[in-house]
């Protein structure tokens, strides 16, 4: 039975007997390790200028929500067979409508569903789980993979994702946006990327927006991202802007750079061992250009004073491990600054003990 529309809202009605009015977009889901394309995201559009979710919103308001579901699901479906070779079309349904008769029958409409990924939003709280468990399974059972979105819902967004076993999970925008800048939301992130983990569930970044959120969770190796930053949607399976590609490559190197201590290098000067005075911070070098001593500068009174080198590590040492060989040291040496040689020994430059401890918080 149809309710009363909520003032305010858009009537469905007109875009229900007129399926034309319901448009598609599709959005790129890219792989972060090799910039490619992974897979297309189906977007629905409206007339006007509401966004779908209002639209869907009005749909529940006057109980026609999983005929416009539907709709968007068929259109969504007829699209498959244009989809470009080695990639995904990742179709949204709202978990508590996927069983309903107008659904089912849309789906049915593509008894294959190779390369068709269903994502079950959670907009509203699903009451029996089992029967979801039972529908995803024969959404696999005909090729489909099962995706789990808006997973920051607390315990019942992690209790269906321990029930329905998804073979992807999405970080809403909740958790991604200004995650470069909220240590708090990447280690939400974080939290639900280990739990995805322990199910094989691959984890992707939705709604990503700035550069700085992307390298956020390049850093904390998510394998997939969507959002403005990648690409905007377009009416039809659009190729990966070569800008885009670029960035995603420079991002992955510099994430790779900031995890290895080559990133937070500083030059200083070498001085013959018995070359006399050396202005500090200096290392002292041998006959054969190796490191015999490390000439530093006491902070408080600015005297210079001569420390043994206690720790030597290669550019590509990890951060963290080397901030923790460093914090091991003697108590007298522990923030000296750490020695970067080159594999023959040749010193390359010096690497402080704060910018370490700033860098290992970064890569966590």
């Amino acid at each position: 039975m149809q309710g009363t529309r909520t003032l305010g809202l858009p009537d469905c009605r007109p875009v229900l007997s007129d399926p034309d009015d319901l448009t598609l977009v599709f959005q790129p889901v890219v792989d972060l390790a090799a910039a490619t394309i992974a897979g297309y995201a189906a977007l629905a559009r409206f007339p006007g200028t509401a966004g779908p979710e209002v639209w869907f919103t009005a749909a529940a308001e006057v109980g026609v929500a999983a005929e416009l579901e539907a709709l968007a699901l068929g259109k969504a479906l007829d699209a498959v067979p244009g989809l470009p070779d080695g990639t995904f079309l990742s179709v949204d349904v709202s978990a508590h409508l996927l069983g309903t008769e107008p659904v089912q029958e849309a789906l049915a409409r593509r008894p294959d569903l190779r390369g068709v990924v269903v994502e079950l939003t959670q907009t509203t709280p699903v009451d029996d789980l089992a029967g979801l468990t039972a529908a995803t399974a024969a959404l696999r059972a005909r090729g489909a993979l099962i995706a789990l979105d808006d997973t920051a819902n607390g315990y019942a967004g992690l209790r269906q994702m321990a029930a329905l076993r998804p073979q992807l999970v999405t970080l809403d925008r909740t958790l991604v946006g200004d995650a470069g800048a909220d240590p708090v939301r990447r280690a939400l992130a974080e939290l639900v990327g280990g739990f995805a983990g322990r199910i094989d569930a691959r984890l992707l970044a939705g709604g990503l927006e700035t550069t700085a959120e992307l390298a956020a969770f390049m850093r904390l190796g998510v394998p997939l991202g969507q959002g403005w930053v990648l690409g905007r949607p377009t009416p039809g399976f659009a190729p990966l802007d070569p800008r885009v590609a670029d960035l995603v490559r420079g991002t992955a190197a510099r994430v790779r750079l900031a995890d290895r201590v080559a990133g937070l290098l500083r030059p200083v000067r070498q001085t013959p061992e018995d070359g006399g005075v050396a202005v500090a911070p200096a290392v002292l070098v041998g006959p054969g250009e190796e490191a015999r001593a490390l000439v530093l500068a006491d902070a408080r009174t600015g005297e210079t004073y001569r420390a043994p080198v206690s720790l030597q590590v290669l550019p590509s040492a990890d951060v963290p491990e080397t901030l923790q060989r460093a914090l091991t040291r003697p108590p007298a040496h522990r923030f000296d600054p750490v020695l970067v040689t080159d594999p023959a020994g040749q010193v390359l430059g010096l690497v402080r003990v704060e910018d370490l401890a700033s860098a290992a918080h970064t890569c966590w």
